[in-house]
């Protein structure tokens, strides 16, 4: 095991040449970023989970009910004993061959079978209410984490000049500030990553996995190896643009259509404009050209940088989602719904037996909206 630490913590892999671990030992005179910080991230973020559910509960619900927002889901399923059985032991989605042998069975129209079976499915989805919750859940910590790290940055020097976040480089102090913005996101992240597998499923539910898993490597990568200042423009940079997605789908949620599409407006304009225009120009610029001229690479600069640009290829194929949905958005007039809606639906659903072709799967834009309504809403 000691052997297997010590290949792990190589100091020639995490940090410059000529620079040891023993050289960012905590002093007297200055504290420096030490990776056993981060252990209090765990215990932390089951607390914020648990701080969650209780805001999801006493503060959220009754702003819904306020809002007349219904608890009730999907319409459910008649109740049939042999077509539950086939939905909990066989599968979820017949192939055509079943559904004609429970046709059969039953003695019901194929479109009936499918109409079940898609009600069932749509069953076990959260209703409106609850995503409302989870909305309005993110939507206060990311205003609050956003409006701390305006107010925190705009006191520092690298926010107005980048170069300032390799000046003495590893050997910058860690401040009150830093620590305690770093735990916070690292913990929230982390939070989402485990209540990513209880919260409302997602086709994209990989895209996001990998979205999240970055983002919490990104963060123990620049706290450790002390590029904390970089990482807290990253931060605070991708926080703006959440704050609208959320409270755009709350608006969603509440029925609020003229106000859900100005609010898709305002959040897609600012989603492009920082992901694709500031992020490239302002963040990868300091980190891969000041950096390589201040300070120079070295091992864990390369893996730094290369998360960093992963996560550009994310920003860019979820804005390649958001031009999509606004295209049809002009075209239909409203913002339309989300591509990765997982309740399932039919023209005719409510109105008479559904097609034998299936479902028609909601339409949308970025691993951060859904469906239900048309407008965003997320993971």
């Amino acid at each position: 095991m000691a052997g297997i630490l010590a290949w792990f913590w190589n100091e020639r892999f995490w940090l410059p040449h000529n620079v040891t671990w023993a050289d960012l030992k905590n002093t007297d005179e200055a504290t420096f970023p030490q990776a056993e910080d981060l252990y209090v991230a765990c215990p932390l973020a089951f607390c914020i989970f648990m701080i969650r559910l209780v805001f999801e509960r006493f503060i959220a619900r009754p702003c819904a009910l306020g809002l007349k927002i219904q608890a009730n889901g999907p319409q459910k399923a008649q109740p049939n004993a042999i077509l539950e059985k086939v939905f909990t032991a066989i599968t979820k989605h017949p192939d055509e061959k079943r559904l004609e042998g429970l046709s059969k069975q039953l003695d019901w129209d194929v479109r009936t079978i499918q109409r079940w079976f898609r009600q069932r499915r749509n069953q076990e989805k959260p209703s409106t209410l609850a995503r409302f919750c989870e909305s309005m859940w993110r939507f206060t910590f990311y205003l609050y984490i956003f409006t701390y790290g305006v107010r925190f940055l705009k006191k520092t020097t690298w926010l107005w000049n980048t170069r300032e976040c390799w000046y003495n480089y590893p050997y910058q102090p860690l401040t009150v500030d830093i620590h305690y913005y770093y735990i916070l996101e690292l913990s929230f992240y982390l939070s989402l990553l485990f209540s990513q597998f209880t919260d409302i499923r997602r086709k994209d539910f990989l895209i996001m996995f990998l979205h999240h898993l970055a983002t919490i490597t990104l963060i123990t990568f620049s706290y450790v190896n002390n590029m904390a200042r970089v990482g807290t423009l990253v931060m605070c940079l991708h926080d703006a643009a959440d704050v609208l997605m959320e409270v755009a789908k709350m608006a969603n949620y509440a029925k609020c259509q003229r106000l859900c599409n100005l609010l898709f407006v305002m959040f897609a304009m600012v989603f492009i404009s920082s992901r694709l225009g500031v992020y490239p120009v302002w963040i990868l610029n300091t980190t891969l050209f000041e950096s390589w001229e201040i300070v120079g690479p070295y091992p864990s600069w390369w893996v730094f940088n290369l998360l960093l640009i992963l996560l550009q290829f994310l920003h860019s194929f979820w804005s390649y989602l958001i031009v999509k949905i606004a295209c049809r958005a002009i075209s239909r007039g409203k913002v339309s719904k989300d591509d990765r809606s997982d309740i399932e639906s039919s023209s005719d659903e409510d109105n008479g037996p559904p097609t034998t072709n299936g479902t028609n799967k909601a339409h949308g834009t970025n691993g951060y909206l859904s469906a239900g309504a048309p407008c965003p809403d997320e993971h």
